[in-house]
């Protein structure tokens, strides 16, 4: 109303007030790790925390001339693991969760309730019976090993299917099977458009945790020519209770290792769209 003035509300400071805290919170280590990772061996210990150091660069070549590059083959196992791995998830969340939202068969709820049974067992308890059957058949220490196990991921299924119920309107696939399409073809050609930023969020939610995964490859693997990033640097710092100078290389390393998450959240954050569902209605 006109002639009322506007008073503002001195709660709307908290959220705002605790997200900022939160951020701090979780950047406040990647900025240590950053700094740790300029400082060269001489500088790690002796300078103030907070402070950048001269020895990036020269971290850096010795970091990827370390072993011959074995930190560029756990880069290459990493993204073999994460996108591999997060492609095949994404795929069949995608086709299982518009089959659990779209279509009506016997033992459909019961699916759907096991997958949330799912969820709420811990991948650390998977861990050792997977393994052994993965040595039972002949896969342990093998990329299988550590690529199968993520592509059947429950919590990315129960999301396609909350999304696919949301974002897929039934009548729309009842205007396409009129119109004479078949069932793979509205699949295809309708319903996995207008999931596309429900994808990306499963994607990148799977991306994200193989990326960062230690447990199940550090059981699966034996061969450190297999080893991802997080496996890799973990024996470097193992290696560094004796050679002190490796430090700076794990710091480098972990630094490095964030580069390509940030990329690509940066890259994809475009697809991350809620309305292109009006879009492709129309």
């Amino acid at each position: 109303m006109a002639g009322v003035p506007h008073v503002r509300r001195p709660l709307g400071v908290t959220p705002t007030a605790l997200l900022l805290l939160g951020a701090i919170y979780c950047l406040f280590p990647v900025c240590w790790v950053l700094i740790a990772a300029t400082k060269s061996p001489g500088e790690l210990f002796s300078t103030s925390t907070l402070s950048f150091g001269t020895g990036f660069f020269d971290n850096v070549r010795e970091l990827f001339a370390y072993r011959d590059g074995v930190f560029w083959l756990w880069g290459a196992n990493t993204l073999l693991y994460a996108g591999g791995g997060a492609l095949l998830s994404t795929a069949v969340s995608a086709i299982s969760g518009y089959a659990l939202a779209k279509f009506r068969f016997p033992g459909r709820n019961l699916i759907f309730n096991l997958l949330i049974g799912g969820i709420l067992v811990p991948a650390v308890v998977l861990a050792i019976p997977q393994y052994l059957l993965f040595s039972k058949i002949g896969l342990a220490d093998s990329h299988w090993a550590v690529l199968l196990p993520q592509i059947l991921h429950p919590y990315s299924i129960y999301l396609a299917r909350i999304y696919a119920t949301a974002a897929i309107p039934d009548s729309l696939l009842e205007a396409g099977r009129i119109d004479g399409a078949g069932e793979w073809r509205l699949m295809s050609r309708v319903a996995m458009p207008l999931m596309v930023p429900g994808m990306v969020t499963i994607f990148l939610f799977q991306f994200v945790a193989i990326w960062n995964n230690f447990l199940l490859p550090f059981i699966m693997l034996g061969d450190d020519g297999k080893f991802p990033l997080t496996v890799g640097l973990y024996t470097l710092l193992a290696a560094g209770a004796n050679q002190p100078a490796l430090y700076n290389l794990i710091l480098t390393g972990a630094f490095l290792s964030i580069v390509p998450l940030i990329a690509l959240f940066l890259t994809m954050q475009r697809y991350w769209r809620t309305d292109l569902s009006s879009g492709a209605i129309k």
